[in-house]
């Protein structure tokens, strides 16, 4: 059995580039690694602090269970006025109740992030890895910005650029060993 990391795409339109990017992602995988993506963000519901009482909403659960299944995450996200969408920060949210213990804790996440500007989300991702340290997640080092992504992708996904290419292996070969360092801890 390979190492299952789940991918996560910030973004609820179908076809996003983000999205996309995790596709691309999935073609420079490491020789034993597996990217399952998980599509359901837009099925968690707002966080409230009263619902933690339960019944557990159902798109939370399935959040929880995915991410409980991986051995790491792969975030793909976008840049919404300089920052990562609300749904993906309320997932996240959700992820890491209850709090101290949630199933972000000690959990090995890769940051990657495109958008039709030059920067490539690249504001959202440092975002999104200060959220992911505060709860708890163990957050690889770097982040790999795509900018005008539009431009980077074939009509199958794959990342035209020799550079973004070799960064994104290197992106998953860093992730991959970390779980693997962690799996020996």
């Amino acid at each position: 059995m390979g190492v299952r990391i789940l991918g996560i795409a910030g973004s609820l339109r179908e076809g996003s580039f983000n999205g996309r990017l995790l596709t691309a992602a999935s073609y420079e995988l490491p020789r034993g690694m597996e990217l399952h993506r998980w599509g359901g963000l837009g099925l968690v519901p707002p966080f409230d602090e009263d619902a933690e009482e339960g019944p557990e909403p159902g798109g939370v659960a399935e959040l929880r269970r995915a991410i409980a299944e991986a051995a790491g995450l792969l975030i793909a996200t976008p840049e919404y006025n300089g920052s990562i969408p609300g749904q993906l920060k309320n997932a996240l949210d959700w992820a890491s109740r209850p709090y101290g213990d949630g199933v972000l804790k000690g959990k090995p996440v890769a940051v990657v992030g495109a958008s039709n500007g030059v920067h490539g989300a690249a504001w959202a991702q440092e975002e999104l890895r200060k959220v992911l340290k505060i709860t708890g997640a163990e957050v690889l080092d770097g982040t790999l910005p795509v900018g005008r992504v539009a431009r980077q992708l074939d009509e199958d996904d794959r990342l035209l650029d020799h550079d973004l290419r070799r960064n994104m292996r290197a992106h998953l070969h860093g992730l991959r060993d970390h779980i693997r360092l962690r799996a020996y801890a």
